[in-house]
C-alpha cells in the first residue's frame, strides 16, 4: 500500500494582526497562495490597522508552547516561519519548542518595528533573540532598521549591506538575507550572505503605498520554498518574485488611510501534494 499524501506543511509562529495585512493573516495568504498548507503559533493579539499599532497583548508561554506542539504533534510541520515575538521568554519558548520538535527549515524574521514605525519588540529581547534562535535558523531576514538595532549603527547606503550581513553571520546565523528596501533610490538591493559566498539581486523599486507587511510576506513565502524542498537561493528568488507580483498587483488599491497590504491573492495556486 503507498504511503499517504500530504501537503507541503508550513507553521507561522508570530502576532496576529487585526488590520489583514501583516503577522498571522499575511501569513497565512502567503502560504495558501503559494500552494502550501498553512498552521498558525499566535505569538500576541495586536489591535492595529493601516495607520498603526494601537496595543499589543503577549499570550501566556504555555498556550504558545501549547500551539506548537499541537500542530506538530499530529499534522507535522516542513518548515517554520517566525515573525514578532515580544519579550524574551517567549523567545525561549519557540527556541526550546525549534529543538523539541527538531524543525530543520526555519525563516526567522527579527519584526521589530511596524511600517507605521510602532515598535514591537522590547528592548531587552534582542541579545536573547541573538543567543537562542540565530543558531537555529536557516535564514535570517533583517531589514535595514533591523539589523542596524542588532548591530547598533545605522546602515545608511548599499556599501554597507555586505558588512552588515558579515557582522550579522558573525552573531551567529547560518546565512543573512538582508533586505535593502529601506535606502534611498529607484532600485531595491537585497543580499544573500550564505556558505557559498555573497548574492546580489536587484530590480526596479515598485511605486506603492501599500507595503504593509511586505517583509512578514517574504519570510513566509521563503518558508514556503523550503518547505517545497528547494535550495535557499531557489526558494528566495521564489519568494521575491512573489512579493513583487502582490506589490505591483496592489498597488493601485486603497484599503484603509494609511499603509494598506500587498495583493496576495493576485494569483493563487493549487494545493500541493507531497
Amino acid at each position: 500500500m503507498s504511503e499517504d499524501k500530504h501537503y507541503a506543511r508550513v507553521l507561522t509562529i508570530a502576532g496576529s494582526d487585526s488590520g489583514g495585512g501583516a503577522g498571522i493573516q499575511a501569513d497565512l495568504k502567503t502560504f495558501a497562495a503559494l500552494g502550501c498548507y498553512g498552521m498558525s503559533a499566535i505569538t500576541a493579539i495586536t489591535a492595529q490597522n493601516t495607520l498603526g499599532v494601537r496595543a499589543i497583548d503577549p499570550l501566556p508561554p504555555a498556550i504558545l508552547a501549547a500551539q506548537i506542539d499541537a500542530v506538530a504533534e499530529d499534522i507535522g510541520v516542513d518548515a517554520v516561519k517566525i515573525g514578532m515575538l515580544h519579550n524574551a521568554e517567549v523567545v525561549r519558548v519557540v527556541a526550546d519548542a525549534i529543538r523539541r520538535h527538531r524543525f530543520e527549515r526555519v525563516v526567522l524574521d527579527p519584526v521589530m518595528v511596524a511600517t507605521s514605525g510602532d515598535r514591537l519588540i522590547a528592548e531587552d529581547t534582542l541579545a536573547v533573540l541573538v543567543r537562542e534562535l540565530f543558531p537555529l535558523a536557516t535564514v535570517i531576514t533583517p531589514n535595514l532598521d533591523e539589523a542596524g538595532w542588532l548591530l547598533e549603527r545605522t546602515l545608511a547606503d548599499a556599501a554597507a549591506l555586505e558588512p552588515a550581513a558579515r557582522d550579522l553571520q558573525a552573531l551567529g546565523a547560518h546565512a543573512v538575507l538582508l533586505k535593502g528596501g529601506h535606502l534611498p533610490g529607484e532600485e531595491v538591493i537585497d543580499l544573500l550572505l550564505d556558505g557559498t559566498g555573497i548574492q546580489r539581486w536587484q530590480a526596479a523599486r515598485i511605486a506603492s503605498r501599500n507595503t504593509h507587511g511586505t517583509g512578514c510576506t517574504l519570510s513566509s513565502a521563503i518558508a514556503c520554498g523550503l518547505a517545497l524542498e528547494l535550495p535557499l537561493r531557489e526558494a528566495i528568488v521564489l519568494a521575491r518574485s512573489y512579493v513583487r507580483a502582490a506589490m505591483a498587483s496592489g498597488a493601485d488599491v486603497r484599503v484603509g488611510s494609511g499603509h494598506g497590504p500587498l495583493n496576495h491573492g493576485f494569483a493563487p495556486r493549487a494545493a500541493i501534494k507531497r
